[in-house]
């Protein structure tokens, strides 16, 4: 297992270290953005850039700087009726109690990431695993290549599945290695993980709901 190339990368520096005292960017146009601003994923150099709201919608239209760009959404859902068990757990090969899982348009295939000291760390992960554990979720389904990531979080016998922005994956993993102490990252890295996740879920909405609406 390696270090992603994604924490190597320009647009995430900002994750991994103190915020810099000059205002952020658009990356495309160059205008300030505000702190809660969007990110587009530059599939080309797999980073995440900042975006000014006009440069966003204007990348989310077909065909907008060839593809290049694609808008990050801002929808969180998850899916109640899918369980994941514990064996599963096992079958994805991940020794943290935390993981994402996007699917690489480029390479064509499913990237699981899990958040370590030395940033997003890759587990190896078989086409026919993520099959087996995920593909029943309508979550799995509805997942957007390159954009959206499945995060997954194991942790006092409970296990949880929510569909999520992937930049907010990448915050997590900054976070978390701002953070880490010790072995297990200790308690403050652990007040920080149960309070993230509690924003998931207040955010997120059923999967069934928001088909329907």
């Amino acid at each position: 297992m390696t270090a992603s190339p994604a924490t190597r990368t320009p647009g995430l520096r900002r994750f991994l270290g103190e915020r810099p005292p000059r205002p952020e960017r658009c990356e495309l146009c160059g205008v300030t953005v505000e702190a809660d601003h969007r990110h587009l994923v530059d599939t080309e150099k797999r980073a995440l850039v900042c975006a000014c709201t006009p440069c966003s919608l204007l990348m989310r239209q077909p065909g907008a700087a060839a593809g290049r760009f694609r808008t990050v959404p801002a929808r969180y859902l998850t899916d109640p009726r899918h369980r994941l068990e514990e064996n599963a757990w096992e079958a994805l090969r991940i020794p943290v109690g935390v993981a994402f899982l996007f699917r690489n348009a480029e390479l064509d295939r499913l990237v699981a990431l899990y958040p370590s000291p030395a940033g997003a760390t890759e587990s190896e992960l078989e086409p026919a695993t993520w099959t087996d554990v995920l593909g029943g979720s309508r979550l799995a389904e509805l997942l957007e290549p390159d954009v959206e990531a499945l995060l997954l979080r194991r942790t006092d016998g409970r296990r949880e599945c929510h569909l999520v922005p992937i930049d907010i994956c990448y915050q997590l993993v900054g976070r978390m290695r701002l953070l880490w102490q010790g072995f297990d990252g200790g308690a403050e890295a652990h007040a920080a993980l149960d309070a993230f996740f509690a924003d998931v879920r207040r955010l997120a909405r059923p999967v069934d709901e928001a088909v329907r609406s």
